[in-house]
């Protein structure tokens, strides 16, 4: 755990502690959080025991997938005081991410000729912005206390960040596993400051899911096999983004024209229509990645792969994942007859078989499947 000496104020660790204090502090925390621009902030302890039962079994059903750096550490995922020796209380927020209407997002669902990217990928890496925020708030307090023991997360060690914001009273988990608050939605992402202070901590948050199964329904590869279970062998985020292999047969007709990251579940989550739009300009679309055609992305070189994605989380799959994914959504393209013209089913063919030659075996056999849909 990071300790940094200080030079500004230095508070008593019996002065620190006394409640009145620590209640004080948690209200500069939240405030400090706000300024800088996340949209709520919670408090929660170390004890995940329920969500470790849950993570187990998911574990033990394989439904990871290829996904082993999940089961690697042990029990250090679901125990943060393991993690990080001395965390005693982790500081839990939320950042909202997304950047234009919903109806957009839906209607580009239907435009088979054109990419569908998740929203959260559009503009820059998330990783890059939620941790520097996070670091400048865990600075912010330690200018006010003086030394205490702090690491920060954003989706980027073995810890239960969902489990963790609900017990803060982030918002409550979804049953397609994402965290949902009752105004806002749940385009947002997480990140945490584990730290040795005893801080008081907030009432969980309430679910509010009740009957609705909305988000189970239009799953496209019914990938929530049951209320807040889902199978990452199925889902398309994991099948496009967290899977290098050759993508199941089965599935890929039902991947549409999702290339990087699926948001169905959360597009017709009745909850997202109170959502708004960020107002964080790292969020923002860059360039045409909000609504691409498709065989423009494809024709990309590697070099020209990583100049455009420079920058955003999407980089991080590569240019052999980037083809293979884009592979199925043209064949699904050149699989709808009436929705298709012929000058750009004739555009497409060519396009695929420009990559017939590509050195990646992986990529060729999405391609020659992809030919192979054709009307």
């Amino acid at each position: 755990m990071t300790q940094k000496n200080n030079t500004h104020k230095q508070v008593s660790q019996e002065e620190l502690c006394a409640p009145e204090n620590l209640i004080a502090l948690v209200k500069k925390i939240k405030q400090w959080g706000l300024e800088l621009g996340f949209q709520a902030i919670g408090i929660t302890d170390t004890d995940l025991t329920i969500a470790e039962q849950r993570f187990n079994v998911w574990l033990e059903q394989q439904m990871h997938g290829s996904m082993e750096y999940m089961s690697r550490h042990g029990t250090k995922r679901t125990r943060p005081a393991e993690l990080e020796q001395g965390t005693l209380s982790i500081i839990s927020v939320r950042m909202d991410y997304f950047p234009e209407d919903p109806e957009l997002a839906i209607g580009l669902l239907e435009k088979a000729e054109q990419g569908y990217i998740a929203r959260y990928s559009l503009g820059r890496d998330y990783h890059k912005v939620v941790r520097k925020r996070l670091q400048t708030l865990a600075k912010k307090l330690e200018q006010e206390i003086g030394a205490f023991g702090y690491r920060v997360f954003t989706d980027s060690a073995p810890v239960l960040e969902k489990p963790l914001a609900e017990k803060a009273g982030i918002g409550w988990i979804g049953k397609h596993s994402n965290v949902l608050q009752e105004k806002t939605g749940s385009w947002f992402f997480l990140g945490e400051i584990f730290t040795n202070l005893p801080l008081p901590i907030d009432t969980p948050a309430v679910n509010h899911c009740g009957n609705c199964t909305k988000c189970i329904d239009v799953c496209p590869t019914q990938a929530i096999v049951e209320p807040y279970v889902v199978d990452s062998r199925r889902c398309i985020s994991y099948l496009t983004i967290e899977s290098h292999q050759a993508i199941p047969v089965e599935l890929r007709p039902l991947m549409g024209n999702r290339i990087y990251g699926c948001d169905d579940c959360q597009l017709f989550c009745p909850w997202n229509r109170f959502s708004q739009q960020t107002v964080e300009s790292d969020y923002f679309a860059r360039g045409d990645l909000a609504s691409p055609q498709l065989i423009d992305l494809f024709l990309w070189s590697e070099s020209e792969f990583l100049k455009q994605t420079e920058g955003t989380a999407i980089r991080r799959i590569g240019h052999e994942s980037w083809l293979r994914n884009i592979a199925v959504a043209l064949g699904n393209c050149l699989a709808k007859p009436n929705t298709t013209e012929t000058a750009q089913k004739t555009a497409i063919i060519d396009a695929l078989n420009k990559q017939l030659g590509h050195p990646s075996e992986l990529v060729k056999e999405h391609v020659i499947w992809a030919l192979a849909q054709q009307q």
